[in-house]
């Protein structure tokens, strides 16, 4: 054989177990979903009845709580999105200063990321609960005194809160990347222009954080709209239906009503939901970044 023979022959042998491990994982199973996504299918039984499309009909007319998960999912994806950003760009810019605990404090907004995000639900589930009812008998406001889990006017503000509060070091750690690729004579030039100190921001570094911004707004669109670990954790979809996500429907459906027919074309949807979010707002912000 050729050396370029042996080379492609090196590259498909190397490649191969990736390719198959993907397959098996990823490709078959949306595969097979779509396949259940036309059965009635508990799980359990050899047969799947073949049922159509009775399974998106019942989606889209009879199912209540599918179009209510969809609508609480994109308030909460909506609500993450654009506090997650606002937060951690304040705070990079704040954390590329020059001062001694700088690295201490990025270190300190980076631990509740790097911890499982079910511990993150149980501690704050712990604190909505037994923290803030010690703090009301100490201070005896009543901030501490209402029932952020359980009054389905504040649970969503509260499972939200403990979304961005767990994520906040990640997006931190990517504007702080990004602040600093910022070419320093470009800013200089600013200076020297007579450009203030809200003028280089504005004018200048935001434009040129065009990148980052288009990760980060992909990275917490995706994670706000798979949320799932944080909800099953503080409310498990509750009080009633006020916080079940799309994924916790899902999960609902298929693993606890045993209904793999009706959760697989569910899941069905979803995808092709965040399909076209995601394509739309990669194509919007690739648009306005700006190159040097």
């Amino acid at each position: 054989m050729s050396r370029k023979a042996k080379r492609q022959l090196e590259t498909v042998l190397f490649s191969l177990p990736a390719i198959i491990l993907v397959c098996l994982m990823m490709y078959l199973p949306f595969v097979l979903s779509g396949y259940y996504s036309l059965t009635e299918w508990n799980g359990i039984s050899k047969d799947a009845k073949f049922i159509g499309l009775q399974n998106f009909k019942t989606i889209f007319v009879e199912s209540e709580d599918f179009l209510s998960s969809i609508w609480f999912t994109t308030r909460y994806t909506l609500f993450f999105v654009i506090f997650s950003n606002i937060f951690a760009l304040a705070l990079a810019v704040v954390l590329t200063k020059k001062f001694r605990a700088a690295n201490f404090f990025r270190g300190i907004f980076f631990i509740p990321y790097i911890m499982s995000m079910t511990i993150v639900g149980f501690i704050w589930k712990f604190i909505f609960t037994s923290g803030f009812e010690k703090l009301y008998e100490i201070t005896q406001w009543n901030l501490w005194n209402y029932s952020w889990l359980g009054d389905t006017n504040l649970v969503f503000y509260s499972v939200a809160f403990v979304g961005v509060w767990q994520s906040l070091g990640f997006y931190i750690v990517l504007y702080i990347a990004g602040l600093q690729a910022v070419p320093k004579d470009v800013l200089e030039a600013a200076v020297v222009d007579g450009a203030t100190g809200r003028q280089k921001f504005f004018k200048v570094t935001l434009p040129l954080l065009g990148p980052s911004f288009t990760t980060c707004i992909f990275m917490s669109l995706t994670n706000g709209l798979k949320v799932f670990d944080i909800i099953l954790a503080l409310t498990k979809g509750g009080p009633g239906t006020a916080t079940n996500s799309v994924t916790l429907q899902i999960y609902k459906e298929a693993f606890t009503n045993n209904n793999y027919g009706l959760g697989s074309a569910q899941s069905i949807v979803y995808f092709l939901f965040v399909l076209i979010i995601t394509q739309l707002v990669l194509k919007g912000f690739g648009r306005k970044e700006v190159t040097l």
